[in-house]
């Protein structure tokens, strides 16, 4: 196969698993998924010719990178909007939580945003992407017992995470 057919082949084998995984990090500012998702494919297309075989991992590195630059685009944009005052509430939108807000499980998602940015990250990818440890070490440009270690150690870490709100109290389980 050509590299255009092999590019052709790995968008629409895994144009939903980048745009669920982009969604899934970017917290519900779904106004921009599709941006980075089209990002992704495009450094795909300029890269063509460096695909694997196995491609999805290395699509995964990619939106990884391209996440990042829309984060720090994000906060930008949102401190200088801050600056200029010109947020929901000088607009009179507010957003009320009901009084059943609390999603189920939400404290596995509370336990999970007190780690690290690294620890959430391989968590996520082999929980959320089903990856495997090969798989997560190609996302993460590591080597493959380094990313086993590094789920390792997030596995531990979340479940002390889990462990300590569930003494606080704040643990549903």
């Amino acid at each position: 196969m050509s590299n255009d057919e092999n590019f052709a082949a790995a968008y629409r084998e895994h144009y939903w698993a980048v745009s669920r995984y982009v969604a899934r990090r970017l917290d519900g500012r779904s106004g921009e998924v599709e941006e980075v998702v089209a990002e992704v494919f495009t450094v795909a297309w300029r890269r063509r010719a460096d695909l694997p075989l196995a491609p999805l991992p290395w699509l995964y590195g990619v939106a990884r990178n391209c996440l990042a630059n829309a984060v720090r685009g994000y906060g930008r944009r949102r401190r200088l909007v801050d600056r200029l005052g010109n947020d929901e509430a000088a607009h009179g939108r507010q957003v009320v939580a009901s009084p059943d807000a609390d999603a189920p499980g939400g404290w596995v998602h509370e336990a999970l945003a007190r780690l690290s940015p690294t620890d959430q990250e391989v968590l996520r990818l082999t929980a959320w992407e089903e990856l495997g440890v090969d798989e997560v070490a190609v996302v993460l440009g590591c080597g493959s017992r380094a990313a086993a270690m590094r789920l390792h150690r997030a596995r531990r870490r979340l479940r002390a995470e889990i462990d300590r709100l569930a003494v606080l109290g704040g643990a549903g389980c």
